[in-house]
């Protein structure tokens, strides 16, 4: 089961590593295709018995509260993409020779013949929005096309759906590259890269390297961004086809093969006639919403890929202003008293709170949670002048509470010793105290949920209802 498709297989023995959103799937679509599926999970509660009971009924087999052990007669794993690669179930893989693929390598290889191309997107941050613009910008080109990986479709109902698409915008996360040697894009692009899921990885270089698999074997563009050399970095290592090109995008005036923004307009000098002299005007900025630095960077990243697959500069426009972003990315909840009160959740990292706090000159900064591993020296100090005060909350929150006593002394800090999810309350409130009119009370956490938390949504819904309390 090495490269190439696997066009049969009736009575090969599959482990699927994992339930959940990724594994069940992958079960029922090998299953369906005449493996024998045994499902390992390390869990033992009741959604993963509830997951087993209906796996089991159609013939699966599942072992629960046992995801370390090799099944006898394993002639393939597909791991869930969080699953880690030290894991004992995959040492004992490497020593048995059994090869492991991720949901997004089965995706790959279960492709039909004459199936989408796929136009990939990662990076630390950005990547939803990135592909969601993407996915409107070709379906505004009259293309059939979804958002697709860690987003809406999953790839594999993509591919085995009866559903008929020209072209797929794909987002992968570090985990799912990881899992996915033989992926192929028509395009591809690394957003940003900065120290993120290092716990998983083990190093930010392999961290960096997993990035950098969306660019392996690219046939027409490699897009990377001008501000952050590791991508370029990254593009230069990649072995792409023949004739692949590196393409930039910058917020700035564009070089040649470069996209980027001129007099506020976003403009293409990359695929257009004689790019020494010309520029084509694909959009204005305030076609971008919202038209934070690091949301326009994310169009024209979706834009290079786009005009790599041959989409008119209308459609670039079009599809950008039809867009709409996803709840708890830089939403404008409400104005109380003056104050704008901002719910960018999704911040769950140093690098999207460096963003998110760059677009407001003076905010309210609440802040924390889990760390995964990631420190806040750089973060604080970069943000340090645009700080009015910081609410804390979450586990980690002294993680941050130490890097503003280094980096900005002068800040009032608000540290809320509780973890349950009544602090949001107390934590607007405390916000309210501290600001004043024009100031931006920015829930853009640099830090995961899941202490407080069923998800980053669950937090950003806690924030807007405490604001809407506000306001009562």
């Amino acid at each position: 089961m090495g490269s190439g498709q696997v066009t049969d297989w009736q009575g090969k023995h599959v482990t699927v590593a994992g339930l959940g959103v990724s594994g069940v799937p992958a079960a029922k679509a090998l299953h369906g295709l005449g493996a024998k599926v045994t499902v390992v999970n390390d869990g033992d509660d009741a959604r993963a018995r509830e997951q087993a009971a209906e796996l089991e009924a159609l013939g699966v087999t599942v072992r629960l509260g046992d995801g370390d052990t090799l099944p006898d007669s394993t002639e393939l794993i597909v791991t869930a993409p969080g699953w880690k690669p030290d894991k004992p179930l995959f040492a004992a893989a490497d020593a048995a020779g059994v090869p492991v693929w991720g949901d997004v390598e089965l995706a790959w290889r279960l492709r039909k013949p004459g199936a989408a191309d796929w136009l990939a997107v990662t990076g630390t941050n950005g990547k939803t929005t990135t592909v969601q613009m993407l996915a409107s910008i070709l379906e505004a080109a009259g293309l059939r096309s979804a958002a697709v990986g860690n987003i809406g479709v999953s790839l594999l109902d993509a591919v085995l759906g009866d559903e008929e698409y020209d072209v797929l915008a794909v987002e992968l996360s570090s985990y799912q590259l990881h899992w996915a040697p033989s992926l192929r894009a028509h395009s591809a692009a690394v957003l940003n890269l900065a120290p993120d899921h290092l716990d998983w990885h083990g190093s930010m270089e392999a961290y960096a390297k997993d990035k950098g698999r969306i660019y392996e074997g690219n046939r027409v563009a490699c897009v990377y961004n001008t501000a952050d050399k590791a991508t370029e970095d990254l593009v230069r290592e990649a072995d792409v086809e023949e004739g692949c090109r590196a393409i930039g995008f910058t917020l700035g005036t564009p070089g040649p093969s470069q996209l980027g923004v001129v007099e506020g307009l976003l403009v293409d000098r990359a695929f257009v006639e004689n790019r020494q002299k010309n520029a084509q005007e694909l959009a204005e900025v305030a076609d971008v919403k919202p038209a934070a630095p690091h949301n326009i960077a994310n169009a024209l990243a979706a834009a290079a890929l786009a005009r790599a697959y041959g989409v008119p500069a209308g459609a670039v426009r079009e599809g950008l202003r039809n867009f709409r972003p996803d709840a708890h990315r830089i939403a404008h909840v409400a104005d109380v008293d003056g104050v704008a009160y901002v719910d960018d959740s999704k911040a769950t990292n140093t690098h999207a709170t460096q963003a998110s706090l760059a677009a407001y000159d003076s905010v309210v900064w609440i802040a924390g949670g889990l760390a995964k591993g990631a420190t806040f020296d750089e973060l604080v100090a970069g943000a340090a002048k645009r700080l009015r005060g910081a609410v804390l909350i979450g586990r980690d929150r002294a993680l941050i509470r130490e890097a503003l006593a280094r980096h900005a002394p002068e800040v009032p800090v608000v540290d809320l010793g509780r973890t349950d999810t009544g602090a949001m309350l107390q934590a607007v409130q405390e916000a309210r105290r501290l600001a004043r009119p024009g100031d931006t009370v920015l829930l853009a956490p640099a830090c995961a949920s899941m202490d407080m938390f069923a998800n980053y949504n669950k937090r950003g819904d806690a924030f807007a209802q405490a604001v809407r309390e506000l306001g009562a």
